[in-house]
C-alpha cells in the first residue's frame, strides 16, 4: 500500500484520455474490472481482491464525461450472464467514431493536419502506460489501432499553468511573486483564478486580485518561483463565461495598441515584423511597419533584440523602453571590458557603434 500512496497523482484529462484510447482500440470491450486493473489512471488505486467502489463510482462518472464529450461509447452484455453488471463490456466501436464520409480536406488542411500529427509519437508512449498495454496483452487482448501508442509531446505551458489550472478547478486562493511590466521589483500576489486563456501563443491568466480588490489579467511567464496553493476557498462567480471574457480585454487590448516601428530595408527584422504588421512608407528608404501589441515591455525586449535592423517610432514609452534596454547592453559590455583590462572608454565608443539602431535616431 505504501507503494501505491507514492504513486503520482494522475490528472483528470489524461485519465480520460487513456480510457478513450484504450476502449478505442478494443474490438470485443473491456470488462470494468480490466479497465480498473490496467488503464492509467485508475490502476494506481485498483486493489486486488479488495474494495474498490470508489474507484467504480469514479469509472461510472467518467463515462458519463465521455459520453457528454460526444463520444459514442457502447455496452455490451454477456449472452451467458444476462444482468450482470460485473460482466459487461465497454468499447468505442471505431466505425461511429470515424469521421463521416461526406467530410473532405484540402490539400492545404491536410498538410495542416499532417503536421499537427507530427507532435503526437508512439515513442511518448509513458511507462505506465506501457505496462498497462502488456497488461492488456496478458489478459489476451491486443490493441488494433496505433492510436492507444500515441501522446502528446509539445509542451507550451509555463511552470505555473498546472498549479493555477488546479487551483481553479477547486475554486482555491493562490499566492505568487509577479514582476510587473515595466516595475523593477517583484511583488507578492494573492488572487482568486478565474480563467486560463492563451492568447496569442501566450498564457493568461484573469484573476480577482485581493491587494488591489479588483480584476486583473496575468501573464503567466512573468510568475516568478512556484505558485502556493493555500487551503482556503472562494465562493466562484455566479457569471459565466468569464474565459471568453477575458479572451475580449485582451484582444481589445491588442487592437487598441498600435506601435510604428521603422526596419532596415532587406533585414531580419523586416522578414518578421512585417508577417504581423502592416508595411506603410514602403518608398522610403527605411520602411515603417505598424504592429498591434498587448505588452509594450514584451515588445520593446524583442525589438531591442534586432539592434540596429529596427527602431521604435511610436508610441513613447516604446522607444524608451528600447534605448533603455540598449544603454543597458552597453553598461554591461564596458563592465565586462573593465573586468578584462581594457579602456572602458574604447568599448564603449565601439558598442555603442555597433548597438545604434538605424541612424542613431534612439540615442538622446
Amino acid at each position: 500500500m505504501a507503494e501505491r500512496s507514492a504513486s503520482p497523482r494522475v490528472a483528470v484529462e489524461e485519465r480520460l484520455f487513456s480510457l478513450v484510447l484504450a476502449l478505442l482500440a478494443t474490438e470485443q470491450g473491456l470488462t470494468k474490472t480490466e479497465v480498473l486493473s490496467t488503464v492509467q489512471g485508475y490502476r494506481q488505486k485498483f486493489v486486488v481482491g479488495g474494495d474498490n467502489t470508489s474507484l467504480e463510482r469514479q469509472f461510472e462518472r467518467d463515462k458519463d464525461d465521455i459520453r457528454e464529450l460526444g463520444i459514442p461509447l457502447e455496452t455490451i452484455e454477456a449472452p451467458e450472464s444476462s444482468g450482470n453488471n460485473q460482466l459487461l463490456r465497454y468499447l468505442i466501436p471505431k466505425g461511429a467514431y470515424d469521421l463521416p464520409a461526406d467530410i473532405t480536406f484540402s490539400s492545404a488542411e491536410i498538410a495542416m493536419l499532417s503536421l499537427a500529427a507530427t507532435v503526437w509519437r508512439q515513442g511518448s508512449l509513458s511507462g505506465e502506460s506501457q505496462r498497462a498495454i502488456l497488461k492488456l496483452r496478458s489478459l489476451g487482448i491486443e490493441s488494433t489501432e496505433p492510436v492507444i501508442g500515441y501522446a502528446p509531446r509539445v509542451r507550451t505551458r509555463e511552470n505555473a499553468f498546472d498549479p493555477l489550472r488546479t487551483a481553479l478547478d477547486r475554486h482555491q486562493v493562490v499566492t505568487f511573486v509577479y514582476v510587473k511590466p515595466g516595475g523593477s521589483a517583484p511583488r507578492l500576489r494573492t488572487v482568486h483564478p478565474l480563467a486560463l486563456v492563451q492568447y496569442r501563443g501566450r498564457w493568461h491568466l484573469s484573476a480577482y486580485d485581493e491587494g488591489v480588490k479588483d480584476r486583473r489579467t496575468f501573464l503567466l511567464s512573468r510568475i516568478v518561483g512556484v505558485v502556493k496553493v493555500k487551503n482556503r476557498t472562494f465562493d466562484a462567480p455566479a457569471e459565466t463565461g468569464l474565459a471568453e471574457r477575458a479572451l475580449a480585454e485582451l484582444d481589445a487590448l491588442w487592437q487598441a495598441n498600435v506601435a510604428r516601428v521603422r526596419v532596415a530595408p532587406g533585414s531580419d527584422a523586416e522578414a518578421r515584423l512585417g508577417k504581423r504588421g502592416t508595411l506603410v512608407d514602403a518608398d522610403a528608404g527605411e520602411p515603417t511597419i505598424e504592429l498591434h501589441y498587448t505588452d509594450v515591455d514584451l515588445l520593446a525586449d524583442e525589438l531591442a533584440g534586432y539592434g540596429p535592423e529596427a527602431e521604435a517610432v511610436s508610441p513613447e514609452r516604446l522607444r524608451a523602453g528600447v534605448i533603455a534596454r540598449h544603454r543597458r547592453t552597453l553598461e554591461a559590455h564596458a563592465r565586462l571590458n573593465d573586468d578584462a583590462g581594457g579602456s572602458a572608454g574604447d568599448s564603449s565608443a565601439a558598442d555603442a557603434g555597433s548597438a545604434r539602431p538605424i541612424g542613431g535616431r534612439h540615442g538622446s
